[in-house]
Order: C-alpha cells, then sequence, then structure tokens
C-alpha cells in the first residue's frame, strides 16, 4: 500500500497585477465539463539537478502573468450558464511525498494511488471557491517527480492546457517566453453571430440520445458495472499495420489518380477499437445493436479565418458518428468504421462550427448540453458515453514530452482518471518512434475479450 503525504498546500497568485472584472466565455466553453481534467506528468530521477518546489512555485506565479483567466473564478448564471470573474484569487498547489519508488507504480494506468497523484476538489462547496487550475507535486523515494494537474475543462482543451504548463515550465527552467508563446485570451474571435442565426445543421450530438443496449429503456442498468482500466501499447508496426489495412481494402486511385485522402492513424486506431468493442460486448441481438462514436474535433485551423495558434480556450467541437449496426460495423471490412469516423470529421466545416456556436446560444438551459464530467460517481443529468457505445479521444498531437520543469523530459504524461465505460483516448509515446498508447476504461466482463481481439491479428 502507497501512502502519499501532503507536506503543504498553497494559493499561488500572478507575480504582477493582472487585469480584473469579467472575461466573456465562449459558447464552446459554455458546453464543456466545468470538473478538473486530471493529467500526471511523470519525471524520473535526476540527482544532477535538485527539486525546488520553492522554484516551480514562483514560476507557476510567472506564469499566471500570461494566463491570467485561471487565476480567477467560474459563476453560475440563470439557465446554468457559467462567466469568469477575472479576481486574481490564485490557483492551488500542493507538495506530496510517496513513500514508494516509481516503478511501484506499474504502467501509470488511471486506478487507485495513481488518482491520488492529483490534487481533489470537494464539489459540494460554491463554484465561486474552486480554484480553476491545481498541481500536485509529489516526489518518490527513488527521487522522481509526478506534477498532477486538474484543469477545469471549461477554461481551456487539451491544446490550451498543454501550452499552459509548457510555458509554466519553461519558466521554471530559467527561461522567458517567446513572442509567439504568449497567449491569445480574446474570446470574442469564437463566438455565436450577432444577430443570432437559426443553426443551418442538425447538431445531432445535442438533439439525439446515444443508442442503447437492445432491451433496455435506459442506461442505469449499463452504468452500474463494475469497469477497469487499462494501458494498451502499439508499437509503431502495428500502428502503420492498422493504417495499411484500412487504406488497402478501399480503392483510392482512378485511373493513376488519387480519389481520396488516405486514412490517417487516428481514423484507423478508432476504427479498430470501435470493431474490437463490438466484438467484445456481446449481445443476444448482437447484429442488430445499434452503436455511435463521441469524437472531439480541434477547430484551430477549420475556421476561416483560422483561429491564432496560441488561442486559449477551448477551440473544439464535440460531434459523433452516424448510428451503426454491430452486425454491419464486423462484416465489413476496417475501412467501413474508418470512414463512417471520417465522415462524421469531415462534417466539421467552418459553417457547421458557426451553426453549432448559434444551436448553443440558442438555449435557454445549457447544462444539458454538457457531456461527462471528471469525476466517477458525480451526481448529474450528463449523457453516459460508454455500452454499447464508445468514446474516442486523441492526445497524439499534443506535444506533452516537451514538458521539462528542468529535471528532463517526463517518461510518461496520461490522464489522471478515466471516469466511465467506453471512454478513451490515443495517446502519443514517451520514445517518440511512432507507438502509441491506448488509455481505456470498459466494463471489467469485457476488458479481456477486448484485448484478445485488439491485438489478435496484429503482428507482434
Amino acid at each position: 500500500m502507497i501512502s502519499i503525504t501532503i507536506k503543504s498546500n498553497s494559493i499561488v497568485i500572478p507575480s504582477e497585477p493582472t487585469p480584473s472584472g469579467l472575461l466573456r466565455l465562449s459558447e464552446s466553453d459554455q458546453v464543456m465539463q466545468w470538473t478538473h481534467a486530471p493529467v500526471i506528468h511523470i519525471y524520473k530521477p535526476n540527482n544532477n539537478i535538485p527539486f525546488s518546489f520553492e522554484k516551480t512555485k514562483n514560476a507557476l506565479s510567472r506564469a499566471l502573468v500570461h494566463f491570467y483567466p485561471l487565476a480567477g473564478r467560474l459563476r453560475w448564471k440563470e439557465g446554468g450558464w457559467l462567466e469568469l470573474d477575472c479576481n486574481a484569487m490564485g490557483v492551488q498547489v500542493l507538495e506530496a511525498y510517496a513513500d514508494a519508488k516509481l516503478d511501484e507504480l506499474g504502467d501509470f494506468a488511471p486506478t487507485g494511488v495513481v488518482e491520488d497523484l492529483v490534487p481533489k476538489i470537494d464539489y459540494t462547496t460554491p463554484i465561486e471557491e474552486w480554484p480553476l487550475f491545481l498541481a500536485q507535486l509529489t516526489r518518490f523515494s527513488c527521487g522522481g517527480i509526478c506534477v498532477g494537474t486538474a484543469l477545469s475543462h471549461t477554461m481551456a482543451d487539451g491544446l490550451s492546457a498543454t501550452n499552459f504548463i509548457s510555458s509554466w515550465a519553461k519558466l521554471a527552467r530559467g527561461c522567458d517566453l517567446e513572442d509567439d508563446e504568449i497567449p491569445f485570451l480574446d474570446r470574442t474571435v469564437l463566438k455565436s453571430s450577432e444577430p443570432l442565426m437559426k443553426p443551418r445543421f442538425d447538431h445531432i450530438v445535442y438533439t439525439t440520445k446515444s443508442p442503447l443496449v437492445i432491451g433496455n429503456l435506459d442506461a442505469k442498468e449499463e452504468q452500474k458495472k463494475e469497469t477497469s482500466v487499462a494501458l494498451l501499447k502499439l508499437k509503431r508496426e502495428q500502428v502503420e499495420e492498422l493504417k495499411n489495412r484500412a487504406n488497402n481494402e478501399t480503392p483510392h486511385q482512378e485511373n493513376g489518380v488519387s480519389t481520396i485522402r488516405p486514412y490517417s492513424r487516428y481514423e484507423a486506431i478508432s476504427g479498430h477499437m470501435w470493431r474490437c468493442a463490438c466484438k467484445a460486448r456481446h449481445f443476444l441481438d448482437h447484429d442488430n445493436q445499434p452503436t455511435r462514436v463521441r469524437i472531439v474535433v480541434d477547430v484551430r485551423n477549420r475556421l476561416n479565418p483560422p483561429l491564432p495558434q496560441q488561442y486559449f480556450g477551448n477551440a473544439i467541437c464535440t460531434t459523433v458518428t452516424s448510428t451503426c449496426l454491430y452486425g454491419d460495423l464486423l462484416s465489413k471490412p476496417l475501412s467501413y468504421s474508418a470512414g463512417k469516423l471520417r465522415e462524421a470529421i469531415k462534417t466539421v466545416t467552418d459553417e457547421y462550427i458557426r451553426s453549432n456556436l448559434d444551436f448553443i446560444a440558442s438555449q435557454k438551459h445549457v447544462g444539458g448540453l454538457r457531456s461527462s464530467f471528471h469525476i466517477r460517481g458525480l451526481s448529474t443529468k450528463a449523457p453516459f458515453l460508454g455500452n454499447p457505445n464508445l468514446s474516442l479521444g486523441s492526445w497524439m498531437n499534443l506535444p506533452v514530452y516537451d514538458i521539462d520543469f528542468g529535471w528532463g523530459k517526463p517518461i510518461y504524461v496520461g490522464p489522471g482518471l478515466l471516469n466511465m465505460d467506453g471512454k478513451s483516448f490515443i495517446l502519443p509515446s514517451p520514445v517518440n518512434d511512432g507507438s502509441l498508447i491506448i488509455a481505456l476504461r470498459l466494463q471489467t466482463q469485457h476488458m479481456d475479450s477486448f484485448k484478445k481481439y485488439f491485438y489478435g491479428d496484429l503482428a507482434l
């Protein structure tokens, strides 16, 4: 049993005066979870560079000058909407010690003690009291370090959060931020139409419910079932094999001319995962079981004009695939499931994104549009994304392994929690050799079968 002791608990405020007042949140921010997304950054022992909690804390204070919205507080408005008060109340930082070595944590799958490496928030207290960012710096007996972070998803998406942590780390190394590293904080560049326009698309991610297991009237029974977490590693050769399989099954040329772009790593791997989940989740009426996948798309370069690359906020759009039948997904080649994922991603155009913002803005109450929260057992009306469905996120393009506080680059970065059945992220690998890691939570009764099908016909 690994014991973690909290040695200190501090509030860190910006090192210089920062702008105050209310900051407008975009509609994309409003539909994100107001809970905090947990991430762990693991660093191996480095005897050449001593750990300094105060130095790291001071660097965070300097980072908050540039990212000052994170030092503020959210507050509720009528209709479940949120607004941000930039009041410089600060972020929370904990110093902790673990009486164990890093290798006692195994592969860092987000279970048990790994979840305790991320600071916890008491969501029973008023929202005005919650820090929007919390960090726990845990030192291990071997000299290894974990930086566990929790950042309110209302404030930032994965890329924005990574840019913030990277800026904090760079300042901790004693470097200054370059001009192209300063965050772009004006969220009015991503807002609904004025005057508000009628949505031009049917945003089924909000207007339709996820398919249920055949014979069930709701998802309550599925939500009660025991779940397990796994980290599944894919070698570069296995990633390429899945890509080649998806692309070789579908003709991409006509008279020697390419007709469609080859399927990406994400499309091929996610399509494979979808099919494996269908195989593992065996039902009596298997072929007729409907299913769909939830996808999050970065919109920075899909808008016209594109958003600034250092845009700080939620520059993402959630969408879903069309509903498919297990029988079709399993009887047809990998290119079929990869194609369904591509169809959903391709719909996210500039016009679709603008329509999505208008749809959100048109709602009297926005609470029902928020997706699953970053905590297990939290009582909310958020939709269940699990059996017979999946939520397939990607961190593949996030530069998480460049986050160096002065102790060297991390040996692992991943989620500090996967909160429900069907939740998954495709993660980059620390060795930067084209391999990937799949972080996945599934119902326990299906996990072994999923692994068997996932690796079954891949070259080891």
